[in-house]
């Protein structure tokens, strides 16, 4: 819970005190490598912040492909937003790669924060922000960047991940095979 405080903190520029207040309304949840939090068809009720672990967050196709959309690791936030905040059944899973430690915030924990601090309405909006700003840049690479840049974005983007997930999650998550991600991993190294 320390760790979830220090970075709530950090991000909504809040003071600890305020943070550890509003602590009392967060949920703990242990749960083992493909648990689900979400499957379509269902509404999302939480944020869930990834204490220890890995959380990911996917559709399925009609054709039964998968299509990741986002890694949650350790420190970061996963929530599929127009789920949770238009109250419409979601079109997404997320679930657990790994065994993991997650926080359950309900959005009552964050109106119980901005009640308690007012100033964090302005710095969740612009994580808001950003957050789509990152998403457009997703887009963008999809449309348009090769498979070699959207690798190496991968890498800058999730440092860690490569080495925790199989491949074919990683491909998902570019959007391409994958043999075509190992033919990108060999033309890079060789260009090294």
């Amino acid at each position: 819970m320390e760790n979830f405080q220090f970075q709530i903190s950090r991000l909504l520029d809040a003071p600890i005190e305020i943070v550890q207040f509003c602590s009392e309304k967060i949920k703990v949840k242990n749960v083992q490598k493909g648990e689900f939090f979400l499957q379509p068809g269902e509404v999302c009720n939480d944020t869930f912040f990834v204490n220890k672990g890995l959380l990911r967050m996917y559709s399925i196709d009609k054709n039964g492909k998968e299509h990741i959309l986002h890694f949650a690791p350790e420190n970061w936030i996963l929530v599929d937003r127009s789920s949770l905040y238009l109250n419409q059944p979601s079109d997404y899973y997320i679930d657990a790669v790994e065994s993991s430690e997650v926080l359950v915030l309900s959005p009552e924990y964050f109106d119980f924060l901005a009640v308690n601090q007012p100033s964090v309405i302005a710095k969740q909006n612009v994580l808001l922000h950003k957050h789509v700003s990152s998403l457009q840049r997703r887009i963008t690479q999809l449309l348009g960047a090769t498979a070699e840049e959207r690798y190496v974005d991968f890498l800058k983007t999730y440092p860690n991940i490569f080495e925790r997930v199989p491949q074919w999650m990683v491909a998902s998550y570019l959007g391409i095979t994958p043999e075509s991600l190992s033919r990108v991993r060999k033309e890079l190294v060789r260009k090294k």
